[in-house]
């Protein structure tokens, strides 16, 4: 029985010590979902979250695993003493799903740091995932992880409000492009889904890691090279050249290093803008979706402006 006085951090700890075959000392919330957790020797990390549903925490751990298993870099989970992946656990009154993780070697890098060199392993890494994704869906094939537009966070026009008459109409265009496209084996499959910097580890030796699989999606293999060549120009390049410049260079040491590793489609490689315009179009939605209008500090409504500008403009991240 949990005493609902106790603070989540002790609550979870009392839990997890009993669950798992660790002793762990301390417990630390980062996130409302994430909380690192300390052993002797050993750092852990536990998600807990009723994002998604157990069935489908479960086969994107059985995904993970598996990657894990085929030698890609990303955290291996810890059974239960139940010997399971998927825990379901009470904390104080609520219902929630566990997971745990052994912690990702690396750090996150320093904006600054993110050069043409790092985002062609990252490339690479990404062509690794990809090519280790088909493997998977061939021996177990996905049954509870959603394509794309399935998800919540896809449905625009149901957060985006209707005076936004433009930027719904390009919401909406991008979206049913996008749906229009062919999908065969070659282009489209499971994938990370949300491969922004603060989702991927590096190592002193540049060995890379990914982390955070929760978004993970049925979408066109080339959304995850648009992710990232997203986070690099939105919040990586700290000035001493060319913006435009900068994000030829990165986006070309991406597609360079995933062509290493996986075959791109000539005709998908031509809508890398369009999947990057899905990807902003998704950030200014989520903005919608999850702030509260009524109490927007400064910071955000520079923000959502920001974004309205651009995407009214229909300006293109890509001007190449």
């Amino acid at each position: 029985m949990i005493d609902n006085s106790e603070s989540t951090e002790l609550q979870l700890l009392k839990v997890l010590n009993k669950l798992y075959p660790v002793t762990l000392l301390t417990v630390q919330s980062v996130t409302n979902e994430m909380f690192r957790c300390t052993a002797k020797q050993d750092v852990y990390f536990a998600r807990i979250t009723n994002y998604k549903s157990y069935d489908e925490q479960l086969e994107e751990v059985m995904y993970t695993n598996f990657l894990n298993k085929e030698g890609l870099a990303v955290s291996p989970t810890i059974s239960s003493l139940n010997r399971n992946v998927v825990e379901r656990i009470t904390l104080g009154n609520k219902d929630v799903l566990a997971v745990l993780y052994k912690a990702a070697p690396g750090i996150h890098l320093p904006r600054e740091q993110w050069n043409a060199d790092v985002l062609k392993e990252l490339g690479r890494q990404i062509g690794r995932l990809h090519r280790f994704s088909k493997k998977f869906e061939e021996i177990h094939p996905v049954k509870h992880i959603n394509d794309w537009y399935e998800n919540e966070e896809y449905a625009f026009l149901k957060y985006i409000p209707e005076e936004e008459i433009a930027i719904r109409n390009i919401a909406q265009d991008v979206l049913s492009t996008i749906k229009a496209l062919p999908k065969n084996r070659l282009n489209y499959g499971l994938l990370h889904g949300d491969l922004w910097l603060e989702n991927i580890l590096v190592e002193s030796d540049s060995k890379l890691t990914m982390v955070d699989f929760q978004d993970c999606e049925k979408n066109f293999y080339i959304f995850d090279l648009a992710v990232p060549i997203y986070s690099a120009i939105e919040y990586s390049f700290v000035g001493g050249g060319n913006i435009v410049d900068y994000g030829r260079e990165i986006t070309k040491a991406i597609i360079d290093g995933y062509q290493e590793e996986h075959d791109l489609p000539a005709e998908m490689l031509e809508h890398l803008s369009l999947f990057i315009k899905l990807k902003e179009v998704f950030e200014y939605s989520l903005m919608h979706m999850y702030w509260n209008k009524e109490k927007l500090t400064e910071e955000q409504i520079r923000i959502m402006n920001h974004f309205r500008m651009r995407i009214e403009r229909n300006h293109s991240l890509l001007d190449r």
